[in-house]
């Protein structure tokens, strides 16, 4: 395997270790050696352009991994299985496990390479439904709510879950998927929100209304934390609920955000991404942002504009968590947050 392929293993093992998954800290440094650089596999991995291996572009380990999961999950690697969590086996035993895999499950893995991993990390809806109650609180009005890179659209229904922080419980008690993250900072405002309107879009959406489908959305999340297969799982049950209406696009984000655009009177339109725009490129970004400022230009009070973003910013730690709100261009830290939502620092003032 070349060079950067392996570096792109090992950052990306590093991350996940980072992200609390020591099993994937441990696997993906062993997974370039053991593919067979002869095979049809390994060529294709070794002819990949390197400056799109790592997670700012094609996320390659990852796309990998997820392969290797989904056979997991299937049962249809058993050597596989019984070196994956919750098995402890010796670096040896679970190479030698990936090895066998990559020979005679080839097919399998090259079909993983061609789609990007989409976690559709439940726990960033903490954010939103801190956000949304905060929104309420200070404007008073029902939510029309617009997300970019929606993945399978299961934090559209944020409304539906459960936050516990900071000694309060924002959100119905009995939710099928209830939040606990570390939360520091202010607590949250506790002023429900009222989702007139859930609608996302995803390049490549998963519809989780497809069993396979469902099944390869939980694949990209990694074998040692199963209780983010159990919320997962719990979240893909609540968007398939009769009483959950959110709406799920395939296309650019760009063009269907435009037509989202037009003013709701007695509505406050909220426009979110949880580390998502920040795979939009450069040229995309700014022809977005100026379409969401142009659109708030024209806010008023009786129709405002919300922009939430919980993206990376080339500062740490986390993501950091900005919103822009419209009537006036306001533009205010709302703190940062761990990228899968273990913990949130609010800052937000009071609304």
């Amino acid at each position: 395997m070349t060079p950067a392929l392996k570096a792109a293993f090992e950052w990306q093992a590093r991350a996940c270790d980072d992200l609390g998954s020591p099993f994937m800290g441990r696997m993906l440094p062993l997974l370039p050696e053991a593919v067979d650089p002869a095979s049809v596999l390994g060529q294709r991995l070794g002819a990949w352009p390197e400056d799109t291996l790592g997670p700012q572009a094609d996320s390659v380990p990852l796309r990998l991994a997820g392969g290797l999961h989904l056979l997991h999950l299937r049962g249809a690697a058993p050597s596989l299985s019984a070196a994956y969590p919750p098995h402890d086996v010796t670096l040896a035993t679970l190479r030698e496990a990936l090895e066998e895999t990559c020979r005679a499950h080839q097919d399998a893995l090259l079909t993983a390479l061609d789609s990007p991993p989409q976690t559709n990390e439940v726990r960033r809806a903490a954010v939103l439904i801190a956000a949304g109650h905060w929104l309420t609180a200070r404007l008073g009005c029902p939510l029309v709510t617009s997300e970019i890179g929606a993945s399978a659209g299961l934090n559209l229904n944020w409304d539906f879950m459960c936050l516990k922080a900071a000694g309060r419980t924002l959100g119905p008690e009995n939710a099928p998927v209830i939040l606990s993250p570390d939360w520091r900072g202010t607590p949250p405002e506790n002023c429900p929100a009222y989702v007139a309107e859930a609608r996302g879009v995803d390049l490549r959406p998963i519809h989780v209304r497809d069993a396979s489908a469902a099944l390869r959305l939980t694949s990209y999340l990694w074998p040692d934390q199963p209780d983010r297969l159990e919320r997962t799982r719990a979240a893909i049950a609540l968007f398939l609920a009769p009483d959950t209406e959110a709406i799920l696009d395939e296309g650019d984000a760009l063009p269907w955000l435009a037509q989202r655009l037009t003013a709701r009177a007695g509505h406050c339109h909220l426009i979110y991404s949880t580390v998502a725009w920040q795979y939009l490129s450069t040229a995309a970004q700014n022809e977005g942002e100026a379409l969401i400022a142009a659109a708030g230009q024209a806010a008023t009070d009786v129709a405002p504009i919300a922009w939430l973003r919980m993206e990376a910013d080339g500062s740490g730690p986390g993501a950091g968590l900005t919103l822009r709100l419209w009537p006036g261009d306001h533009h205010i830290d709302l703190g940062r947050a761990d990228f899968h939502g273990r913990w949130i620092d609010w800052r937000a003032p009071p609304p």
